[in-house]
């Protein structure tokens, strides 16, 4: 079989340098992007919020920019995309809900990592579809998009950042910016064949997002590739005054990191067979085991690990999330208890049956586990691990009363409580042409190591550049 030809689009990378060179016009990327979308999004459900006529004035201003022969900034005419729980002044921020307050987000005005976007010139082009406030399945009875799969509509993009995820695979912009609390950047990005970074808890500022779990909460970028991702975490990271969690670390040169090689480099892998609850698919071990192989010629060792207190890990973060998801809600699923989604109300109630004795023995829990991390990071320089065993789930396999089974094969949950910087990058696709993907996790604040990594063997791989079936 011949493989799928390369994107139509540039990558973000390709893009920004083609731009300098002046082999491409902010103007003809947008129009592009914008008609990608005009053709697909009535059957993939990207967008909650399109921002047409506000991009295409911004897309001029590059182009004058560049025809007047003033340097760029590192977006300049870079079409993003915005996850609808992060606040934008040119929108409402719903977080895909008939419950958020429409004042809050007017209050926000522009949230910290919108502000960092478009101050390095990058052109929003609208705010994408989530979960309903981040968390659980898509909901057909109420008045939003459901998000679908480019590669399969019938499937699944993944959540909660669906739409950040499934527009970056179908070309309806370059990157985009999703928020992580069990997976919610790396799992979509895994469904659809894209690259997810959830950075270091503290890593890039979450001021003006809408909450699901204070201490879980990440906000990090969707895009083609490592590179692009290593872009755009150069304009994100860094401490913010108005985010009480954002650490005060030095930020590396990311993109400066991506040498292609990992000579030096000890990765420690974990199959994780023995978590896959609900199966694995035919060819998930045939292509992490070629991706291990892949990492290996970059020049990397590779030594087995497991990965410690697994299971608690993965309780930890059901605990915890609920309990600060429910504090959070309360007061609101009294008030408009049938405005939630079923789906959501089921998950955010849960948090009722948590007791302060759980969360705190949940957050000692956590510490240990931490301590054990840092330890097998001293062992060793990152640790590979597939982001899932199986590919997008059929929409119509959900349950509403059960909304988390798809999570048994699926591996985000762990990293979350951790805290570590981690990056889903795909490995080829499954028995049902529907991609898988590996993830690759390193040190606290350590993203430079791990983007590093996803970067080789992005440049020794394609599965980044195929286009989905849908979308061809």
């Amino acid at each position: 079989m011949t493989p799928p030809a390369a994107p139509a689009l540039p990558s973000l990378t390709e893009a920004a340098a083609a731009l300098r060179r002046r082999e491409l016009t902010a103007t003809d990327l947008v129009d592009r992007v914008l008609a990608n979308a005009d053709k697909h999004d009535t059957i993939l459900g990207v967008y909650l919020a399109r921002f047409d006529e506000r991009a295409r004035a911004q897309a001029e201003a590059v182009d004058n920019k560049i025809a007047a022969g003033l340097p760029l900034a590192p977006l300049d005419g870079i079409p993003l995309g915005v996850k609808d729980i992060l606040a934008h002044s040119h929108a409402p921020t719903t977080a895909q809900s008939l419950v958020l307050d429409p004042a809050w987000g007017t209050s926000v005005g522009d949230c910290t990592v919108v502000r960092r976007l478009e101050q390095a010139g990058a052109i929003v082009t609208g705010k994408t579809t989530t979960m309903e406030f981040a968390i659980g399945i898509p909901d057909p009875g109420k008045p939003f998009p459901v998000p679908r799969n480019p590669w399969d509509p019938a499937r699944w993009a993944g959540g909660s950042s669906s739409g950040s995820a499934s527009g970056v695979a179908a070309g309806m912009f370059l990157g985009a910016i999703g928020t992580d609390t069990g997976g919610s950047i790396r799992m979509p990005a895994a469904h659809t064949g894209t690259t997810g970074l959830k950075p270091t808890f503290g890593r890039v500022p979450k001021s003006g997002v809408v909450p699901l779990g204070y201490t879980l909460d990440h906000v990090g970028p969707i895009a083609r590739s490592a590179a692009d991702c290593a872009l755009l975490l150069s304009v994100l990271a860094g401490p913010d005054d108005t985010d009480p969690y954002s650490a005060r670390v030095p930020i590396d040169d990311y993109v400066g990191a991506l040498t292609g090689d990992l000579r030096g480099i000890t990765i420690g892998v974990d199959n994780l067979d023995r978590y896959a609850g609900v199966g694995i698919d035919p060819l998930q071990q045939q292509r992490f085991t070629a991706a291990i192989d892949v990492l290996r010629e970059a020049g990397a060792s590779i030594v087995p690990v497991e990965l410690p207190m697994y299971p608690e890990v993965n309780a930890v973060l059901a605990v915890v999330m609920l309990a600060e998801a429910h504090a959070y809600h309360r007061r609101t699923l009294r008030a408009q208890w049938s405005d939630y989604g079923q789906a959501t109300r089921i998950l955010l109630a849960g948090g009722a049956a948590v007791t302060g004795a759980d969360y705190v023995q949940a957050q000692r829990v956590r510490r240990l586990a931490k301590e054990r991390m840092a330890e097998l990071l001293g062992q060793v320089d990152l640790v590979v691990t597939p982001t899932c065993h199986l590919s997008a789930p059929a929409l119509d396999s959900f349950d509403q009363l059960q909304p988390l089974t798809f999570l048994d094969s699926l591996h985000t949950m762990y990293w979350s409580p951790l805290g570590n910087p981690t990056l889903a990058v795909p490995i080829g696709l499954s028995s049902t042409h529907t991609p898988l993907s590996m993830s690759i996790s390193g040190r606290h604040f350590a993203e430079a190591a791990v983007l590093r990594a996803g970067d080789a063997y992005q440049r020794r791989t394609d599965h980044h550049t195929r286009i989905p079936t849908a979308v061809r």
